[in-house]
């Protein structure tokens, strides 16, 4: 019974430091990380309706060509391809990162390297061009948590 008490306490700990967790500034000229909310190609919160399916990640605002910044000290864990679809090529780059106990994607970034740490507010890539593949978006890093859970708690 002690062994369980002990497990329990410390599965709830840990819950606790991860729900503690905030995104940094992710991208240059958006300190607040304003989210995409809704343009003529939907809208950027998690569950949205996306036709068929449901959007699994939450937008955040930022303008093609800025500067994406670690949200914390970060592992990179790779590069990402974003869709199969070779009409999107200009914006089918991502990264897999992990930090303060988080696993998560950044959809729509040209990463400046694949591996390695990188600590709170470096740069770690670029905003792939969005106006390109979808004119008249507001142009946004999509944030997806790697278990597809909802990551606005941490904005």
């Amino acid at each position: 019974i002690r062994r369980e008490t002990v497990r329990i306490n410390c599965v709830c700990s840990l819950l606790w430091v991860c729900d503690a967790v905030k995104f940094g500034q992710l991208c240059s000229g958006n300190p607040s990380n304003s989210r995409r909310t809704s343009d003529g190609w939907g809208q950027g919160h998690y569950g949205a309706g996306r036709g068929g399916r449901l959007h699994e990640g939450l937008d955040i605002k930022c303008s093609d060509g800025s500067t994406v910044f670690a949200p914390f000290d970060v592992t990179l864990n790779g590069k990402l391809t974003v869709y199969t679809d070779p009409s999107k090529a200009a914006i089918n780059e991502g990264i897999n990162l992990s930090g303060e106990g988080l696993c998560f994607k950044l959809f729509y970034v040209r990463p400046d390297r694949t591996s390695g740490r990188v600590r709170k507010g470096e740069r770690i890539g670029t905003m792939l061009p969005m106006q390109r593949v979808y004119p008249g978006i507001t142009s946004h890093v999509h944030v997806q948590m790697c278990d597809k859970s909802d990551p606005t708690r941490y904005f």
